[in-house]
C-alpha cells in the first residue's frame, strides 16, 4: 500500500511537472510609470498557477516578491517598476518544465498627479443612477453569457435598460442646467442573477472591478463619455465600494486566501454551495456605525460593524489583509488613470477597515494631491461625521479622507421642512443647529451637502409641493458646502421608499424609448416642470464662478421671529439668504442684519430679479425664500 502511495504521489509530481501554464487572467490588465509608488502588484488567475515561478527581463523591472495564497489558483507577483519607460513587458511563468510567456503593458501616464483636479465647493454635483438616466442603446439591454436577468420597467426592482451611452447623449441637459459634477452610481460589472423581483441595477455588487457592466456599455464608451464630459466643462466622480464586492465575484468560487473575506465560515456551512444561504454562522453587520468612534464601545459591537457582512449577497472583504488592500487601493489608481476621472465617491466607508482606509487615502493625496475623494458616513450627528474628515482633531486617527457627507444637514433640512419654525427648536432652528458645530469640522467647505439621495426617501415625497423644495434648494447652494443634487428633482420627480427603493429611483422621463413624457427638453415639461427647471437652473448658473458663495465668509443669524438668515460676503459682496420658515406671514427687520448690510440701501432678489429696498422691513410671503445680493 505504502509503494502504491508512493506511486501514485510520483505520477501526480511528473503531471504537474509537465501541465501546461495557465493564466486566464492578470489584474490590473495593464499599468503605469512613472508612479510616485513604482510598486505593482499583479494578481494572476489560472488553474495550478500558485505554484508558478515568475521572471522578466524588462529593463527597470524587478520582480521583488512572489506569494502563494491558500488557493493554487492564483498568485500575486509584485513588481518594482522604479526605473521602467512605457513599452510592453514579458512575464514568464515557469512551473516545472512548463514555462509560458505573457505579454503585459506599461503605458505612459497623460498627465501628471498633480495635474488631475478634484471637485471642490466651486462644483454642484449632480447624482444619478445610470440603469434609470437614460436608455441610449437599447442593443446592450440583452447580453448573452450572463446570468439571468430582465429588463421590465413596469418593475421598480429590475433593471430598465439605461446605459453610459444614454447619459452622453444629454450633456447638453447638464450643461444648461448649470452642473458641473456628474456622480454615477457604480457602473462596474454586476454579473448577479434576478432574485424575488430585485436585481443589483443599483451597481453595488461588484463582479468585476476592471470591467464596465456591459449592460452600461464598455470601458472605451465610459472614457469617451469622461472625455466629452470634460470637453462641455464636466468633472465625473466615480463611484466605488471597498466594503464588499458581488457573491458572483470569482473570489467566491475560489477564495484566494482563508482571510480574503471578514467571517467566512457561514460559506463551508452551507448545503448549496452555489447560493448565500444563511446559516447560525453568517455575520450580519449592525448597520450601527457608531462603534468605530465610540471610546467605550465593546469588541462583539465593533466587530459586528466592520467584519459583518451589509447583506449575504455582499461578501464582506478584508482590508486588514495587505493583498486585498494592495488590489483595491490599486484599481483606484487604474480608474483615474484609464478613465481621467474627477473624483471618488466611496460607499460605505466607515463599514471597512479605517486604518487601511486611512492608508488608500494617504496613498491617493500623496498621488494625486489636488484629486478628491468623499465617503459616505450616515450618521446624522456632526461630531461623527467631522471625525472622519482628514485633519481632525477629535479623530483617534487621520483618516486622510478630504470630504464627508453632510447626513446632519439632510436629516435637518427634512425635519424642518414639515415644521413651523419657533424661536427656539423647530423648523429653520434645526439647519442653523446643524451649521453651528462646523467648528468640529477642519474644512466646513469640503463637506458635501444634500437633501435627498438614491438612499432616502425624494424630498418632495410623493407630492409636488416646491415651496420647502426651494427653501431648501437655496440653502443648499449658497451655504460653505459642496451641493450635490439628485437627478430628477428640478423637474419635479418624487417618491418614497415605503415599498421600496425603486420608487424614489425611477426613470427620468424621456430617457427611454417610448416615453411620450420628455422632461429633457422645455417644451416636453409641463408647465410646474418648467417653472421649477427654470428656478434652479437660474441659480445654479449664477452660482458657477461666484467667490462670494465659494469663498465667502458664512455669517448666519438665529432665527429670528420665524426668519432664517445666512449671509456670505467677500470683496465688498454680499449675498443673503432670507428664509420665511413659518406658514403665516413675516417681516425681514433690516435692522438686525445691519452688520451685514451696511451702508446699502437696495438689494436684488438673484431667484426672481426683482429689487428690494434695505431702508425699511421687508414683507415676507408665508414660507418665501429671497437670495438677496448686494
Amino acid at each position: 500500500m505504502k509503494k502504491l502511495l508512493l506511486s501514485l504521489s510520483l505520477i501526480l509530481s511528473v503531471m504537474a511537472t509537465n501541465a501546461a501554464v495557465k493564466v486566464d487572467r492578470i489584474d490590473p490588465t495593464d499599468w503605469y510609470v512613472g508612479m510616485k509608488d513604482p510598486s505593482l502588484q499583479l494578481m494572476v488567475y489560472g488553474e495550478g498557477i500558485g505554484s508558478a515561478d515568475v521572471t522578466t527581463d524588462y529593463a527597470g523591472v524587478k520582480v521583488d516578491s512572489i506569494v502563494r495564497l491558500d488557493s493554487p489558483n492564483y498568485l500575486l507577483v509584485y513588481l518594482n517598476l522604479e526605473g521602467a519607460q512605457p513599452g510592453e513587458m514579458t512575464l514568464q511563468f515557469k512551473n516545472g518544465k512548463q514555462t509560458k510567456k505573457v505579454k503585459y503593458a506599461l503605458k505612459a501616464r497623460e498627465k501628471r498627479g498633480e495635474e488631475r483636479v478634484g471637485f471642490t465647493n466651486a462644483d454642484v454635483l449632480y447624482m444619478l443612477m445610470p440603469d434609470r438616466f437614460a436608455d441610449g442603446d437599447p442593443k446592450n439591454n440583452d447580453i448573452k453569457g450572463m446570468y439571468p436577468y430582465k429588463i421590465d420597467r413596469t418593475q421598480p426592482s429590475l433593471r430598465h435598460g439605461g446605459d453610459l451611452e444614454g447619459i452622453r447623449q444629454h450633456l447638453d441637459y447638464f450643461k444648461d442646467l448649470g452642473v458641473t459634477t456628474l456622480w454615477f452610481t457604480p457602473v462596474l460589472e454586476n454579473n448577479s442573477p434576478d432574485s424575488n423581483g430585485n436585481s443589483s441595477y443599483h451597481g453595488y455588487a461588484t463582479t468585476d472591478y476592471y470591467r464596465v457592466d456591459p449592460r452600461f456599455g464598455t470601458n472605451a464608451e465610459y472614457r469617451k463619455l469622461c472625455d466629452e464630459a470634460h470637453a462641455n466643462g464636466l468633472k465625473v466622480v466615480m463611484d466605488m465600494i471597498f466594503n464588499h464586492c458581488g457573491f458572483e465575484h470569482p473570489w467566491l468560487s475560489d477564495m484566494p486566501s482563508k482571510d480574503w473575506l471578514n467571517t467566512p465560515e457561514w460559506l463551508e456551512a452551507r448545503k448549496d454551495k452555489t447560493k448565500p444561504e444563511v446559516n447560525d454562522k453568517y455575520l450580519q453587520t449592525s448597520y450601527k456605525l457608531t462603534p468605530i468612534v465610540d471610546p467605550y464601545a465593546s469588541d462583539v459591537d465593533m466587530k459586528e460593524t466592520v467584519e459583518g457582512w451589509f447583506v449575504p449577497t455582499m461578501p464582506d472583504l478584508n482590508q486588514k489583509n495587505p493583498h486585498v488592500m494592495k488590489y483595491l487601493i490599486q484599481n483606484s489608481i487604474w480608474w483615474i488613470e484609464t478613465v481621467g476621472i474627477d473624483g471618488i465617491r466611496m460607499d460605505t466607508y466607515p463599514y471597512a477597515d479605517a486604518d487601511a482606509m486611512a492608508e488608500w487615502m494617504k496613498t491617493l493625496n500623496d498621488e494625486y494631491p489636488n484629486f478628491n475623494v468623499v465617503g459616505e458616513t450616515w450618521v446624522t450627528e456632526p461630531p461623527y461625521t467631522a471625525a472622519w474628515q482628514k485633519d481632525s482633531k477629535i479623530a483617534k486617527k487621520n483618516s486622510n479622507l478630504k470630504t464627508v457627507m453632510d447626513f446632519s444637514f439632510y436629516d435637518k433640512i427634512n425635519q424642518a421642512k414639515r415644521e413651523d419654525t419657533d424661536g427656539f427648536l423647530t423648523g429653520m432652528n434645526r439647519v442653523y443647529n446643524n451649521f453651528v458645530y462646523d467648528y468640529l469640522y477642519p474644512n466646513p467647505s469640503s463637506v458635501m451637502a444634500f437633501i435627498e439621495n438614491h438612499d432616502t426617501d425624494r424630498f418632495l415625497g410623493n407630492g409636488k409641493d416646491t415651496t420647502a423644495l426651494k427653501q431648501a434648494l437655496a440653502i443648499l447652494l449658497t451655504v460653505n458646502r459642496i451641493p450635490q443634487l439628485y437627478y430628477g428633482t428640478e423637474v419635479l420627480m418624487n417618491g418614497t421608499k415605503e415599498k421600496t427603493d425603486g420608487y424614489v429611483r425611477k426613470d427620468f422621463p424621456g430617457g427611454f424609448p417610448g416615453d411620450t413624457h420628455n422632461a429633457f427638453t422645455a417644451e416636453g415639461r409641463t408647465k410646474a416642470e418648467n417653472a421649477m427647471y427654470t428656478w434652479l437652473s437660474r441659480l445654479l448658473h449664477w452660482r458657477q464662478g461666484n467667490d462670494v458663495i465659494t469663498k465667502g465668509k458664512q455669517t448666519q443669524f438665529i432665527p429670528y421671529n420665524g426668519v432664517y438668515v445666512i449671509a456670505r460676503q467677500h470683496g465688498g459682496k454680499s449675498v443673503m439668504t432670507v428664509v420665511n420658515g413659518t406658514k403665516k406671514p413675516a417681516k425681514l427687520a433690516v435692522k438686525r442684519y445691519a452688520e451685514v448690510i451696511g451702508t446699502k440701501t437696495t438689494a436684488k432678489d438673484v431667484l426672481t430679479g426683482k429689487s428690494f429696498s434695505l431702508s425699511s422691513d421687508v414683507n415676507l410671503e408665508p414660507r418665501q425664500t429671497l437670495i438677496l445680493e448686494f
